[in-house]
């Protein structure tokens, strides 16, 4: 389980295909690794990957073709940034929203406006997803939790500060950019417990 506040921003150092799947080392750029272990969970762009080694601060990853099929982890290049989160514990502040790392989804960024000193992002939504996502509701994009400042047609917009954009991979977004998103998981239970919600 992870917050949505970003505390790394990181880069893949190698990248091995093995058997389908992916292999990527990683550089996390933590400041302190004391906490991470073997086996540790860490959001990885949005994604819940298991740590399979630690080297340093490198950490190499080993991802699924289930979840190459549903990010957009199968772009991920030697270079690339990455948003990192380490798994969240009973002592830490809830400062996002609860996020999983279980993607749901891509989504395309379709527009980028700079209002004052922030910036508004647009982003085209599976149309299946739509009715998870309301104005002034949660929505974690690249394992970043942003607020949903309007949903019209499939294309949610969020407002990213100067901090969000400094501190994230976000502000590295150019349109047309595939990003991974995760719904809020109350609207998930919800719709369960409602059948006639669908």
């Amino acid at each position: 389980m992870f917050t949505g506040l970003i505390q790394s921003v990181g880069t893949v150092v190698a990248k091995h295909e093995k058997n389908n799947d992916l292999q990527f080392v990683i550089d996390t750029k933590f400041n302190d690794m004391s906490d991470v272990q073997l086996g540790d969970s860490i959001a990885t762009n949005g994604v819940c990957l298991t740590v399979t080694s630690l080297n340093g601060t490198q950490i190499s990853v080993d991802v699924s073709q289930e979840s190459i099929d549903k990010t957009e982890v199968y772009y991920w290049q030697i270079g690339t940034q990455l948003n990192l989160e380490k798994s969240l514990t009973l002592k830490d502040k809830l400062g996002g929203h609860m996020v999983s790392g279980h993607v749901d989804a891509v989504a395309e960024c379709v527009d980028v406006k700079t209002i004052g000193m922030s910036s508004v992002y647009q982003f085209k939504i599976p149309k299946e997803l739509d009715k998870y996502i309301v104005k002034k509701g949660s929505l974690a994009i690249n394992g970043v939790s942003l607020t949903v400042n309007e949903i019209e047609n499939c294309v949610a917009s969020v407002n990213l500060i100067p901090h969000t954009l400094e501190h994230t991979n976000l502000g590295l977004l150019k349109t047309g950019d595939q990003v991974n998103i995760e719904i809020d998981t109350i609207a998930r239970y919800v719709e369960k417990m409602m059948p006639s919600f669908k």
